[in-house]
């Protein structure tokens, strides 16, 4: 090869280049989202807590919301059972936003520091109903 020294160090650079995002964070942590579960509606609960447990709202909500809409607009059904046997309206304006009711401290900020875009807003703007604060 009459070019080998040039490919060599084509070859470190194009790694060096390639690492540089990796080498830069190492050693560094993301620092945890704190929610604001500060809303008038949360407030008045004694027992503090959704439909479902915290662990799984957050791992699963929007599998649930999904399955609520395919539910709703497919076969239907209007009602959810809780795990706990709770009967709910399978509604974001009627029941999400009751409690969740500030979207840019709630929803905005979650979905931005998992840097997801839902296209639940494409459908539901939020103000109707439930009175969420943009």
């Amino acid at each position: 090869m009459y070019n080998s020294r040039k490919i060599i160090i084509g070859l470190v650079i194009f790694v060096l280049v390639a690492a540089f995002p990796f080498f830069i964070n190492v050693g560094k942590t993301a620092q945890p989202l704190q929610l604001s579960l500060n809303t008038p509606t949360i407030n008045q609960l004694e027992k503090k807590e959704c439909i479902e447990s915290a662990d799984y709202m957050r791992a699963n909500h929007m599998r649930m919301l999904n399955e609520w809409r395919d539910q709703v607009v497919r076969e239907g059904n209007t009602v959810y059972t809780s795990s706990s046997g709770q009967k709910y309206e399978m509604s974001l304006e009627n029941n999400c936003f009751q409690c969740h009711s500030n979207k840019s401290n709630f929803c905005d900020s979650c979905h931005t520091y998992s840097q997801v875009d839902p296209y639940c807003w494409d459908c539901h703007n939020g103000t109707k109903g439930a009175g969420l604060k943009q």
